[in-house]
């Protein structure tokens, strides 16, 4: 079972205001260093087989925090996990963006989204392009490994949606505030969303288990889910695997009530 940790990055200057996408140069702003630090001292207690970053300066930055202190862990920068490619919406106001009828489309029904421009990309492309890479380093990792990824929020939410099975219309509804932490456990038959914008607490659940608790391996029973909504991590009851359920994300509604993503700024 791979073990992946998805982590959106801290506070910007801009973060909220801007959509700053691939712009170079923007990093982590105070408020961010701190949010940086705190989850990094969260994470400490958690061994770490890889530490995988979009290469943009905010992610950088924080995923550098998380590997400080871990005997020499690299941050190895991934492509694939960068930021969306918003074309000409890059660098301009949320207000502004908010008035566009493409807007109302990223909202609803991002799966028929391109963004303008020659450089624009298309969400399922950052979907796409997102996911292969998550497989791909689930493959090379091995079935052992528990790794981080620092990434943005509507590619983190793009690899959730994957992961529970949702059309990607239906993606809007997860969050990933900054410096939030998502946990997905992939098995042969499925993924398990773990935790999801998670700000807070221990990893304890995340621990590997010491070797006297381990028990030959079973992928098919790795890969179940636990009937009856199971335990909560507490243990399994009379023989049967527990599993974490996922949890709700919360939602936003705007000023003209309307459901809209805090996500799609960057």
């Amino acid at each position: 079972m791979t073990t992946v940790l998805l982590v959106r990055h801290g506070l910007t200057a801009s973060t909220g205001e801007l959509l700053t996408g691939w712009t170079p140069g923007i990093p982590l702003d105070d408020r961010g260093v701190a949010q940086a630090a705190a989850l990094a001292a969260r994470l400490a207690p958690l061994p770490l087989h890889a530490i995988v970053s979009s290469p943009l300066d905010r992610c950088l930055q924080t995923a550098a925090a998380i590997a400080a202190g871990r005997d020499g862990l690299q941050v190895v920068t991934e492509d694939r996990v960068g930021e969306c490619r918003y074309g000409d919406w890059t660098g301009q106001p949320l207000k502004k963006l908010a008035e566009e009828q493409l807007w109302r489309v990223v909202q609803a029904h991002p799966s028929a989204v391109t963004f303008p421009g020659p450089d624009g990309e298309s969400m399922p492309e950052m979907q796409h392009r997102s996911v292969t890479a998550i497989r791909d380093w689930n493959a090379r990792l091995g079935q052992d490994a528990t790794y981080l990824v620092c990434s943005h929020g509507d590619v983190i939410k793009a690899i959730v949606a994957d992961a529970l099975g949702l059309h990607l219309d239906q993606y809007q509804r997860i969050q990933a505030d900054p410096c939030s932490l998502t946990v997905i456990r992939y098995t042969p038959l499925r993924p398990f969303v773990l935790r999801m914008n998670d700000r807070g607490g221990t990893v304890e659940d995340l621990l590997p288990q010491p070797d006297a608790d381990k028990t030959p391996r079973d992928d098919d029973a790795a890969s179940y889910a636990a009937v009856g909504g199971g335990s909560g991590g507490a243990g399994p009851v009379d023989g049967a695997p527990a599993a974490p359920a996922p949890a709700p994300a919360p939602s936003l509604t705007g000023p003209d009530g309307h459901q809209e993503s805090a996500d799609t700024r960057g």
